[in-house]
Order: C-alpha cells, then sequence, then structure tokens
C-alpha cells in the first residue's frame, strides 16, 4: 500500500521546542513533516480541516502503568495504549511494576514488542532499579540500557536505602542520559495510610498518610543526588513543601526533575468526603494549599513534566469498602482535557507551557528522540490536534479495560480530534482508527 499523506490544514501550530505559535498548514508524507506553512499545496495528500484546533507535538507519557505482563485482567498494552491515541499521546513509558518485574532485558523485549504489535503508540518500558523491586540488589541496569532503557524505577515503591540509592545513581553516571525516577514515600510514615493525614481524616475516621511521608523522602534523595552527581527524577509530587524542595535544589544546580498528574492539580483531600474509592490515589489528594503549591510549580518550571500515573483496576477491586481498596485512577483518556479545563483556561499556564510538559520535556528525559517536536520539515510525524472550546462529560465506556477514574461525571473543556504516529492516524476524528 502506498505511505498515506496528509495535510492537517489551518491549524494553530503551538509547538514549545521551536518557539512556533501561528495558524499554519502542516504537510505529512511518508511518516515526516515535509512543510509547515500557509496555503500549502494539498496535491496527493488527505486534507483534514484544523479550523480553529490547535495542533502540537503528539503528547508523551512519561509515567503511566500497563499492567502486562502479569495483571491483564487491569489493563493490557494494546487497551492501554489505544487509550493513550485517543488521549493524544503518541508514546508512552510503562511502569516496571509488572508481573514478572521489568528488571531484565528480555521483559524489556515483550513489554515493547507488545506495543510494537499493536501499533497505536511507541512504547518505552521503564526498567526497575531494584531486582524484584525489593530495594536490596541493583538490578540488571547496564544489560537494559544496552536494550535501550533510560529511566529507571521501583515505583510503586521507594528505594527504601540511601546507600542503594547511591549506588544506583552512581553506577547510572557510568551511561549517557540515564535517569532514575523515585517514588518518594518514607513507608514508616505512610504504612496504612487511606488518605491525606488531616481535618478529613480525622473526620472520615480513615488512617491518614501525612505530607511529610513524601518530604522525607525527597529531602532524602536531593541530598543523594547532589552527593552523587546523578540525575533523579521525581514521580508524581503531591506536597507544595516538596515542589519549593525541589525549586532550591534547581537553584542549587542539584540535577533533578519531577512531575505531577492531572488528578493532584485538580482535587483535594476535600473530595473524599463521600468516600468514593476513585479519589483514592497514591500519593494522596493533599490540600487545597498543596495543590496550588502544585499548580504553582507547573507554572514556574519548577515541576517539568505533568505525567497521567494512568493505575487501572479491576472493578471489583475499586468497588471493595475503601479501606480495601486499591490506590489509583486511570487518566490517558483524560489527562490533556483536564490540564486546558484547570490550568489553561482559567490563566493559571499558559497553553504552550502545558504542552511542554507533556511533550518536549517528557521526551528529552525519556530519550523519545523522535517524539516531542519540533514541529519542522524532516522530523517524525508524531502529532495532536484537539479542540480547546470542546465541552464533553466523562463517562463509561473508556478505551481502557478499567474504568476507575476520578474525572468521572466531570465536564471537561478541550478533546483530542486527530492523533498522528509517525504519519499514519490512530486517531481521526475523535475515533481510534482500529
Amino acid at each position: 500500500m502506498p505511505e498515506p499523506k496528509l495535510l492537517l490544514r489551518g491549524a494553530r501550530v503551538v509547538d514549545p521546542a521551536s518557539g512556533r505559535d501561528e495558524v499554519a498548514d502542516v504537510r505529512v508524507e511518508r511518516g515526516r513533516i515535509t512543510a509547515v506553512g500557509a496555503g500549502l499545496d494539498p496535491a496527493g495528500a488527505e486534507v483534514m480541516d484544523c479550523d480553529g484546533l490547535v495542533l502540537a507535538p503528539g503528547l508523551v507519557d512519561l509515567h503511566t502503568h500497563l499492567r502486562e505482563p502479569g495483571f491483564d485482567h487491569k489493563e493490557t498494552i494494546e487497551t492501554g495504549t489505544r487509550a493513550a491515541a485517543l488521549g493524544g499521546f503518541t508514546a508512552v513509558a510503562p511502569m516496571a511494576n509488572t508481573d514478572p518485574v521489568t528488571d531484565n532485558a528480555a521483559v524489556v523485549h515483550e513489554v515493547r514488542d507488545l506495543g510494537a504489535q499493536a501499533g497505536l503508540c511507541d512504547v518505552f518500558p521503564v526498567g526497575a532499579i531494584t531486582k524484584g523491586l525489593e530495594g536490596e540488589s541493583l538490578a540488571e541496569i547496564g544489560e537494559m540500557v544496552a536494550a535501550g532503557v533510560r529511566v529507571f524505577s521501583d515505583d510503586g515503591r521507594c528505594v527504601p536505602s540511601a546507600r542503594v540509592l547511591r549506588n544506583a545513581l552512581t553506577y547510572a553516571r557510568a551511561f549517557e542520559d540515564v535517569v532514575l525516577a523515585e517514588h518518594c514515600e518514607d513507608a514508616s510514615l505512610a504504612e496504612g495510610g487511606q488518605m491525606h493525614e488531616g481535618y478529613h481524616s480525622y473526620s472520615l475516621g480513615l488512617r491518614g498518610q501525612p505530607s511529610e511521608a513524601e518530604e522525607i523522602v525527597v529531602a532524602r534523595d536531593l541530598a543523594v543526588a547532589r552527593l552523587t552527581g546523578g540525575r533523579i527524577h521525581l514521580c508524581h509530587l503531591s506536597s507544595a513543601r516538596s515542589v519549593e524542595l525541589v525549586r532550591r535544589a534547581k537553584a542549587e544546580g542539584i540535577r533533578v526533575t519531577a512531575e505531577v498528574t492531572p488528578h493532584h492539580l485538580t482535587f483535594t483531600d476535600d473530595d473524599l468526603v463521600t468516600y468514593d474509592t476513585n479519589f483514592k490515589v497514591n500519593p494522596p489528594l493533599r490540600t487545597a494549599d498543596d495543590r496550588d503549591g502544585l499548580r504553582a510549580g507547573v507554572a514556574d518550571g519548577t515541576i517539568d513534566v505533568i505525567a497521567t500515573d494512568h493505575a487501572p483496576h479491576a472493578v471489583e477491586e475499586k468497588e471493595a469498602e475503601f479501606d480495601g481498596s486499591p490506590p489509583g485512577t486511570i487518566g490517558l483518556e483524560t489527562a490533556l482535557a483536564a490540564v486546558l479545563t484547570e490550568l489553561v483556561e482559567p490563566g493559571i499556564v499558559p497553553l504552550a507551557r502545558v504542552i511542554d510538559a507533556m511533550s518536549p520535556l517528557p521526551a528529552r528525559i525519556l530519550g523519545a528522540a523522535g517524539h516531542g517536536g519540533p514541529i519542522e520539515p524532516g522530523r517524525p510525524a508524531n502529532l495532536v490536534v484537539f479542540d480547546p472550546a470542546a465541552e464533553w462529560t466523562v463517562e463509561v465506556p473508556f478505551a481502557s479495560r478499567s474504568r476507575n477514574s476520578a474525572f468521572l461525571g466531570r465536564t471537561l473543556r478541550g478533546r483530542v480530534v486527530h492523533t498522528v504516529l509517525r504519519g499514519a492516524l490512530t486517531v481521526a476524528n475523535g475515533k481510534p482508527t482500529r
């Protein structure tokens, strides 16, 4: 079959990598961008009218859970990447807490091959820092680097020992552009916590997890990064004081990046008063002051990345009693709309900064060279087109195999219209193409 040719006509092209923000046409041939400008020749191309729409580099999720291998009753790589494509993502980084754990090259290849078979989104597996996520001996980091892995994390568990973290950061320095991504949680303070420790945890009779459980580990990890000179990435921050610690560390020159999720940018512990398990996440939703501190961190660049932490669970698991329900919310299909609604629409964060946090910056950390722009001739055509004014209500069914969304029933503004992966439409007019 001949390679598809597309002309995306008349979109507002927002490209943080090049600084472009203008109305233009984008022509795509043989998987690459061939021209950007006004009034491009449509000859031989399928013309997509993008008047009133925004065209940007395809989104890149630095932190997601596709559950396969081992937990395909919750999600598979095929269903997860279909959800990603519908959310405007062209690349995702699934975490290592699978079964078996992604702590060796064989599992890395399995995950990547399943992603390639689905063909909906590029999959960049995250390798474990320690064998079996047990926090003791280092995983086969060198072997996984040779297999193409650039980010390593024991997400779901914090590396418990500063000594082990020091060894991992020191070893990782032997490889170019390798990053360790830490789940910052002191288990001795967090154990048994069902939500943020504060007024609502006491009034609801639920055991709380104090923000200090996160902040203590953030401070420790920044100190170890200073000691080793290694690159550390801090996952899903939830505390305003954590943001301030990162802000100071960056000013000091420590090699640190950080991420936040759309649900932590939107909700607070007030939302748990109905015992809705969809709001039970880890780290927990905290106070309005914490949420506002996270938003400020995105606005000024202290927090580099907005990542989904897409965490699917089976229906019966989430419908259990609150204290027996696992933490987590799905987010691939709602992430862009949630951030447009909560940050861009009210004028808290400019659109270009949000796109930077959801595409070029995570692509750079992940080492996903073909993603994140710039939108220029010769570059791979990994793109998203969305309608910033479209209003919709989040409801089932999802493309994800699971439905545990904190955004269920919420009206959001902004919706993906087209997603383009290496020149081919994986989503057209809001529908998956396969």
